[in-house]
C-alpha cells in the first residue's frame, strides 16, 4: 500500500469523523421532536404539511401501524415511478423527446430506486426524461434515504423508551428528516458540486464539432435494416468519418447532491461518477465520498446521545471503522499489484512499465488507482452503488473486497439508517452470544434480550444471504440467466454473485460485465431487491416496538458493558462469522478462483 494511499485514507477519516460528530448531535434533536433553532421557516412549513396531510404529530404508533404506514407510503412511490417512466413521452421537460420506458425495465427502476438500490438497467442520458429523472427518480432518492432514517429512529426510541408501546410516528419521522436533514444538505453540496463543474441546465443534448474526426468502420446495413453480405457470404461493412460529438445536459447536481448524502447512487449519467458531468475534479472526488459516509456515520453519534451514553455510538463508530480500514486497504494493496497476464505482451519494457503503475484499467486518470480503490471500498460500504471506477476491471481480490463489504450486509457505516440499524441488530446477536457464554440474561442498553427478539434478529439476518445465495443459484442454472454473462468461467459466476449482493443489500453498482437489462433480471433483481429492504425492516420494526415496551433496568457490577474494546471486539467477530461464512463456498467459486487462475499463469 502507497504512502500515497495512506495518507488519503487517513484524511479520509479524519475529516469524516469532524464532520459527522456535530451533524450526529443535531440529528439527536430530530430524534428527540426538538426545536431547531434559527429554522423557524421550516417548521411552520412542516406544520402545514401536517395539516394538509390530516396528521396529528403528537400521536405515535406501534410497531404494527408504523410498519404498515411505511410500506405503503413505499408501495405508492413505486407505483408512481412506475407510471411517470411510461408515461413520459407526452409529459413535459423531455427535450430529447425520448419514448416511454418499457415495461419490466420501468418495473425494476420503481422498486429499484423505491428501496434505495438505484440499480440501473439503462443508460440514464439515454433513457430517462429530466422531469422522470427529477420528479421520479430524485424524488425517490430522497423518500428512500428518509425511510431508512425513519427506521432507525424507531429503533432508537426502543432501546431509550421506557414501557410504551408507541415507538414514533413515521409521517413525523420522515417529514423531519427530509425537511431538516437531507434537503438542506442536498441543497449546500448541489451548489458545492456545480462551483466544480457538475452540471445544472435544462439544455437539450448539445451537438458539437470534434477538434480531430474520427474514422471508424462498421457493418453496412440494408435497407431492409438487416447486416449486408457478398457473395462469399461475408459481412459488408463501410468506413466513417465522425466529426461531431453530442453531449448530454440536463439537472444533474441536484440529483449527484442526494444520490450521494442518500447513500442511493443512481447515476444521471450511464458511467456515474466515471462521468466528468458528475464528478469532474478530485475534490467532487473526495467530497462525494465523504458525502456518502457522512449521515451514516453521524446516526451513530446520534444513536449515542439518543440513549444517553455517547460512548455506546463511539463503541459502534469503532467497530465499522475496523473493518473498514481493513478492507479499504486490501482493495488498495490489490488494485496497486499489476495483471500477470501483461507478461503475455511480449513487449518486457512495456509490461514492466505498466506493472509498475498498477492495474488503472477501467479508472479514470484523473482520480487514479488510490482514490479510486477508496471510492469502490465506500460505495460498497454503505449502501450507495455510485461508482468512479468499473469494478468489473478490478484485479479478482479487487473485486472480491467490494462484494464482501455488500455480504456483510453493509453494516461498515452502511446505508442511510439501514447500515446502524443492521449494526444494532448484530449488537443484539453479540450480547446474546456473550451472555449464553457466561450464564447470564442477556442485556443491551438495559432491555433485556429473550426469544422474541432474537427470532426477529435471525429472520432479519438470514432473509438476505438467503436471497443472494438464492438467486444466485437460479440464474446460473437457467439458460435465461446465463445468457446475460458475457465473460465464461469464475468471473462470469462472480458477476451474477455481485448483482445478486448489490441488489439484495440495495446497493445498485454491478459487476458491468453482466447483461442485466432482460425481463429474466429486471424481474429477479427486484424481488431480490424489495425482499431485501422490506424482510429486514419489518423485523427490525417488531424488535423496536418489542423494547419500547420494556422497563429499562439499572447498570450493576454483573452487567456487561458495551463501550468498550471487548464489546467493539466482540462485535466485530460476529459480524465476520456470521456476514463472512454464509458466502465462503461462493465466493470460492468466484472471485478466489479466478485469483489462482490469474497467476497460475
Amino acid at each position: 500500500m502507497s504512502s500515497q494511499s495512506i495518507l488519503l485514507l487517513a484524511v479520509f477519516l479524519l475529516a469524516l469523523l469532524a464532520l459527522s460528530y456535530p451533524l450526529g448531535l443535531y440529528i439527536a434533536r430530530l430524534v428527540q421532536d426538538r426545536p431547531i433553532a434559527g429554522l423557524g421557516l421550516l417548521a411552520r412549513g412542516e406544520a402545514l404539511l401536517y395539516r394538509a396531510a390530516g396528521v396529528s404529530a403528537e400521536r405515535g404508533m406501534g410497531w404494527q401501524q408504523y410498519a404498515l404506514a411505511l410500506l405503503a407510503f413505499n408501495a405508492l412511490g413505486a407505483m408512481f415511478v412506475y407510471v411517470v417512466q411510461r408515461l413520459q413521452a407526452w409529459l413535459p421537460l423531455n427535450p430529447q423527446g425520448f419514448a416511454n420506458v418499457g415495461t419490466d425495465s420501468s418495473f425494476n427502476t420503481a422498486v429499484s430506486f423505491v428501496t434505495n438500490t438505484n440499480w440501473q438497467g439503462y443508460g440514464g442520458e439515454s433513457t430517462m426524461s429530466y422531469l422522470t429523472q427529477m420528479l421520479a427518480l430524485t424524488g425517490q432518492n430522497f423518500f428512500s434515504a428518509a425511510t431508512g432514517i425513519a427506521v432507525v429512529f424507531a429503533l432508537f426510541r426502543g432501546f431509550s423508551q421506557r414501557s410504551t408501546q408507541s415507538i414514533g410516528n413515521f409521517w413525523v419521522d420522515l417529514t423531519r428528516s427530509t425537511l431538516y436533514l437531507l434537503l438542506p444538505l442536498s441543497v449546500l453540496f448541489a451548489v458545492v458540486l456545480m462551483s466544480q463543474g457538475v452540471l445544472q441546465n435544462f439544455s437539450a443534448s448539445k451537438e458539437v464539432a470534434l477538434l480531430d474526426a474520427v474514422t471508424y468502420t462498421q457493418p453496412k446495413n440494408g435497407a431492409d435494416g438487416q447486416p449486408q453480405k457478398d457473395a462469399k457470404g461475408n459481412g459488408v461493412t463501410e468506413t466513417l468519418t465522425a466529426t461531431t460529438q453530442t453531449i448530454a445536459m440536463g439537472p444533474v447536481a441536484s440529483q449527484e447532491a442526494i444520490k450521494m448524502l442518500g447513500t442511493n447512487g443512481g447515476g444521471f449519467f450511464n458511467a456515474n461518477s466515471a462521468h466528468p458531468f458528475e464528478n469532474p475534479t478530485a475534490l467532487t472526488n473526495f467530497l462525494q465520498m465523504l458525502s456518502i459516509f457522512l449521515i451514516p456515520a453521524a446516526l451513530c453519534f446520534a444513536f449515542g446521545s439518543a440513549v444517553g451514553d455517547m460512548r455506546q455510538g463511539w463503541a459502534i463508530v469503532g467497530a465499522m471503522t475496523a473493518i473498514f480500514v481493513v478492507l479499504a486497504a486490501v482493495v488498495m494493496i490489490a488494485e496497486q499489484q499489476a495483471n500477470p497476464g501483461l507478461s503475455a505482451l511480449g513487449v518486457d519494457q512495456v509490461a514492466s512499465a505498466l506493472q509498475s503503475g498498477g492495474n488503472m484499467e477501467g479508472k479514470e486518470t484523473r482520480f487514479g488507482i488510490g482514490a479510486s480503490a477508496l471510492f469502490a471500498a465506500v460505495t460498497t460500504a454503505a449502501s450507495c452503488g455510485a461508482v468512479n471506477a468499473m469494478h468489473d476491471s478490478f484485479m479478482p481480490l479487487g473485486g472480491l473486497v467490494p462484494m464482501v463489504l455488500m455480504q456483510l450486509s453493509e453494516v461498515v457505516f452502511g446505508g442511510v439508517g439501514t447500515g446502524l440499524y443492521t449494526m444494532l441488530i448484530y449488537a443484539v446477536l453479540a450480547v446474546f452470544i456473550a451472555g449464553l457464554m457466561i450464564g447470564r440474561t442477556p442485556e443491551y442498553l438495559g432491555k433485556k434480550i429473550q426469544s422474541y427478539e432474537m427470532k426477529m434478529v435471525s429472520i432479519a439476518l438470514l432473509i438476505t444471504p438467503a436471497l443472494i445465495l438464492g438467486g444466485t443459484a437460479i440464474a446460473v442454472m437457467l439458460d435465461v440467466g446465463k445468457a446475460g454473462i458475457l465473460n465464461p468461467g469464475a468471473h462470469g459466476f462472480s458477476e451474477v454473485l455481485y448483482a445478486m449482493s448489490s441488489a439484495a443489500n440495495n446497493n445498485g453498482s454491478a459487476f458491468a460485465g453482466l447483461s442485466a437489462n432482460t425481463p429474466f433480471y429486471n424481474i429477479v433483481l427486484s424481488v431480490v431487491m424489495w425482499f431485501g429492504r422490506f424482510s429486514v425492516i419489518i423485523p427490525v420494526l417488531a424488535i423496536a416496538g418489542s423494547l419500547a415496551a420494556k422497563q429499562r433496568l439499572q447498570v450493576t457490577a454483573g452487567t456487561m458493558p458495551t463501550h468498550g474494546l471487548l464489546f467493539v471486539s466482540l462485535l466485530v467477530g460476529t459480524v465476520l462469522l456470521i456476514g463472512v461464512l454464509n458466502y465462503v463456498p461462493a465466493l470460492a467459486l468466484g472471485p478466489v478462483v479466478e485469483h489462482l487462475q490469474l497467476f497460475a499463469h
